[in-house]
């Protein structure tokens, strides 16, 4: 498959072109713009609050709402919900979330104007079991799922509304793990499986998903449910719904959010989206919009001279295979060897004198201080200097470059050997001294470029200078590295946003375990409200919280429960009993002592 078949061109953007699809009045794909979307938090019987969540979101800008629909008795309930809508005067279009139960499935999809089902756990039960499916094992199983899923399919073409096909890497079936793996492969097939029935009944009016909770992971599986659907046939443009799941909250969960979705409508895919954060649900929609607003101006962006083959596979990530070279008190390159925090001399000095305060937040090297190479990556005088040099050096890009930092470092790292290291810059125009730009979108613009590249296995160093605070740019960048899994400085958290199935409050509970643990370097911990994504998300977790029952918690190790039934109120509690009892539990550090 060839690399540049995921997008028009790797170098330039253009928006991919997707039929249109209906979700209520509202149009997906083709000409329309990227659409923003949420879900609510909520009980879905408890329809005041169903309708208040509902007006506060469109309020802010929400264009599709989705409701968690677990039983066909709150699946039911969505037809009072839509009633109270209406009768305030709204009309915003609703979304059905299904797992596990297609009767409730038939049931929403009587109310509202499309419906989401995981192909994960719609026809399949997750019991993480091992078996080798015969080719016609196989042939059986897709035929249990055809009886299945045809009713819902039948209906919804019959209604005209919608569906929207959403893999999840953690609530993939026993059947496509056991033949495909934890993949995003899998997901693709996955996805294209419950495609294909839908297509022998006639029924178009669907989008895909393929979200993960790793950035990585999620864009890989989009950029090759991309490439599979160009190789399908032109009548396989379906538009794509994007969204990084179980972010988190806080500055975490939207840096994860804008690596995954950022990197991905820089390529021109997404015709909708979802920032799932671990908050109130209003607070995501002014992130989605950033992003939107932060995509669409890549229209504006420059096509390099020339487009030479890309230098990564955009389907398997690997790091760029550069060589380690001494770099501030350590090392730099090579993809045993962590990536880089640089900052500019200014930086430096502003924060120097808090090295002991800031421990592994402190940056690793001075940038003026390095022989940093700055090309200009049309400039190929230095390019071949680069290409003849037997020696590895780092390389940057010259400020005022006018491509867009990912076209501009896809560009020099499909030209110069790989030996050399890359410095990764969020931006090629660093702004004014005194300057005050817009907090939210420096921090999205810093992930979404620097984000991307890592992703695409390129940069051995970073250096932010979008956001001008000393401090924060170097925070923003550890967090960076820290979202895209290529250096843990602190303890990483899988935390779902809430839902009307969460079975506890995810918020409070969130910052609770964050009290007690937020110490543990290197520790994963995932907070699940529920059982629907827990034990896949959690499969490279080190330790699991996951609503069982109301009121009641079970603990995984991994994907494995070894815990049940845990009163809540002492969950937290017996979690770090359990992180304790496998060795991975230390005291935090104590906190220096103020001077009289």
């Amino acid at each position: 498959m060839e690399p540049t078949h995921y997008c028009h061109n790797p170098y330039h953007y253009q928006r991919r072109l997707s039929r249109e699809v209906k979700v209520g009045k509202v149009g997906v794909g083709g000409a329309n713009p990227v659409r923003v979307q949420s879900m609510l938090t909520c009980d879905t019987m408890d329809t005041r609050e169903c309708v208040k969540q509902t007006l506060d979101l469109v309020k802010v800008g929400c264009e599709i709402v989705r409701i968690t629909a677990p039983t066909v008795k709150d699946a039911a309930n969505l037809r009072n919900i839509k009633a109270e809508l209406a009768a305030a005067g709204c009309d915003v279009p609703l979304v059905a979330d299904i797992h596990f139960k297609p009767d409730a499935a038939m049931e929403a999809a009587q109310w509202v104007e499309k419906v989401r089902v995981n192909p994960g756990n719609f026809a399949d039960k997750k019991k993480f079991a091992i078996r080798e499916y015969t080719d016609e094992q196989y042939a059986e199983e897709l035929e249990r799922i055809d009886e299945t899923f045809k009713p819902l399919v039948d209906l919804c073409r019959q209604r005209g509304i919608a569906m929207r096909i959403g893999t999840n890497h953690g609530s993939l079936s026993d059947r496509i793990m056991n033949r495909f793996g934890d993949t995003p492969a899998g997901m693709v097939e996955s996805a294209v499986e419950f495609a294909r029935i839908a297509r022998k009944y006639d029924y178009h009016n669907f989008v895909f998903s393929m979200k993960s909770s790793n950035p990585k992971v999620m864009i890989n599986a989009y950029r090759l449910l991309a490439a599979r659907l160009l190789e399908l046939g032109p009548d396989w443009n379906y538009p794509l719904h994007l969204g990084v799941t179980e972010a988190g909250d806080g500055e975490d969960g939207r840096i994860k959010s804008a690596i995954g979705i950022g990197a991905l409508l820089a390529d021109g895919l997404g015709d909708t989206i979802r920032v799932s954060l671990t908050e109130d649900s209003v607070h995501e929609i002014p992130v989605a919009r950033a992003l939107v607003s932060l995509a669409n101006q890549h229209v504006k962006d420059q096509l390099p001279p020339q487009q030479p083959p890309l230098s990564f596979d955009p389907f398997i990530f690997t790091r760029r295979a550069s060589e380690p070279i001494t770099l501030g008190e350590g090392k730099a390159g090579g993809p045993e060897v962590s990536t880089r925090v640089g900052a500019t001399e200014n930086t430096f000095k502003a924060i120097e004198h808090k090295r002991a305060q800031l421990g592994d937040l402190f940056p690793d090297f001075v940038v003026e201080r390095e022989s940093v190479i700055e090309v200009d990556p049309n400039d190929g005088r230095a390019l071949e200097f680069l290409a003849q040099s037997p020696d590895a050096h780092l390389v940057t890009i010259k400020d005022g470059c006018t491509l867009s930092p990912i076209v501009a470092y896809r560009y020099l790292a499909a030209q110069i050997p790989a030996k050399h290291p890359i410095l990764l810059k969020d931006t090629f125009t660093p702004p004014a001294v005194g300057a005050a730009p817009d907090v939210l979108a420096t921090m999205l613009s810093a992930a979404s470029n620097i984000g991307a590249l890592l992703c695409d296995g390129i940069g051995d160093a970073i250096l932010v200078r979008g956001e001008p605070g000393p401090g924060a740019s170097v925070r923003l960048a550890f967090n960076i590295l820290q979202s895209v899994g290529n250096r843990i400085f602190k303890t990483d958290y899988v935390a779902c946003p809430s839902c009307g199935r969460t079975l506890f409050n995810l918020q409070t509970t969130t910052a609770k375990i964050r009290a007690a643990t937020n110490h543990l370097k290197g520790v994963k911990i995932a907070i699940m409200g529920c059982i629907v994504n827990g034990p896949g998300e959690m499969a490279d977790a080190d330790f699991g919280y996951v609503g069982g029952a109301p009121g009641k918690v079970n603990l995984y190790i991994n994907k494995t429960p070894v815990k049940f039934n845990i009163p809540e109120g002492e969950a937290v509690d017996r979690l770090v009993d359990l992180i304790k009892e496998h060795g991975k539990w230390f005291d935090a550090p104590a906190e220096p002592v103020a001077a009289a």
